[in-house]
């Protein structure tokens, strides 16, 4: 029998299980469930989107939290049993951060036999000389850290880029936009980047982040916290996390319903000029009914 300390990091004796005549142990069932249905969900959202093709070279961003961890894991299976041809590349961006632990993620990758690339750019260094204490840093680094990663797909070549934003990534920017920014506007799962040279997807878009940090503990992923973003007070992504959290908590559906609305856009039914013709109502649907029925 399997003692505690012959088990993965991150497991409990009740989560793994010895399979008899062999000494290896295996998920239970409750966690080979939850890893279904994460592998079902992004292989719908990269055929509802069509987000990978055949021949693309996957660059698959690695950050060292659970989301991107979850999403190589799911991206490496289904490369084995895709009726399509695609390769994987891990890349994680190196910022510098001071203890950021280098040995964890190369360790991890050598491991499970994937290829990959650190880029090494201190870009901690030019947030902490630019943003003042106190302000968020997440604008700036960002920014930054796109750039980079943009340059170092058209250098290895790759033709998408793989993001672990999931579903409610989605909807903190769905609310950000519309209380900070004025605007009807989320984290799409496929989009080309301004100057036209990448492809940005996201795997994960339709998981949910309770789901995906259940996954990577009981996966014991190596997990790298960012202490760079990740702990400020501030940060109003981190309160609308919060919100999302309270109401998914009171009713299940909320989230659920919030995210599949973003999939049934009706502009006759919005304000702006530019998505339907209001002067003629030409296109219009739904007529003066406002609410679905119940």
């Amino acid at each position: 029998m399997t003692s505690v300390t012959d088990l993965p990091p991150g497991f409990s004796p009740i989560e793994f299980h010895p399979e008899p005549g062999n000494p290896e142990p295996r998920p239970s069932r409750s966690i080979e469930r939850l890893q279904k249905q994460i592998r079902r969900l992004t292989g719908k959202a990269i055929i509802d989107f069509n987000l990978i093709e055949e021949g693309d070279l996957v660059m698959a961003c690695l950050s060292g939290g659970a989301d991107s961890y979850t999403m190589l894991d799911t991206l490496l299976y289904l490369k084995s049993v895709a009726p399509i041809r695609f390769d994987v590349i891990a890349v994680n961006l190196d910022q510098k951060q001071p203890g950021f632990p280098e040995a964890v993620l190369p360790e991890y990758l050598d491991g499970i036999g994937v290829r990959y690339r650190i880029v090494e750019q201190d870009t901690y260094s030019i947030v902490k000389e630019k943003i003042a204490p106190g302000k968020t840093t997440c604008s700036l680094c960002s920014r930054l850290r796109r750039g980079i990663l943009y340059r170092t797909a058209r250098e290895l070549g790759a033709t998408k880029i793989a993001l672990g934003h999931h579903r409610d990534d989605i909807l903190q920017t769905l609310l950000l936009n519309m209380f900070f920014g004025g605007k009807l506007k989320a984290m799409p799962p496929k989009l080309r980047s301004d100057d036209g040279s990448n492809v940005v997807i996201r795997p994960l878009a339709y998981c949910r982040e309770q789901d995906i940090k259940k996954y990577a503990a009981a996966m014991g992923f190596p997990i790298i916290p960012c202490n760079l973003c990740g702990s400020q007070p501030n940060l109003q992504r981190q309160v609308m996390r919060e919100m999302l959290q309270q109401w998914e908590a009171e009713d299940p559906r909320r989230l659920k319903n919030m995210f599949n609305a973003l999939t049934h856009v009706v502009p006759s039914h919005l304000m702006d000029k530019s998505l339907f013709d209001f002067e003629n109502l030409s296109g219009q649907t739904g007529g003066d009914t406002l609410f679905d029925e119940e």
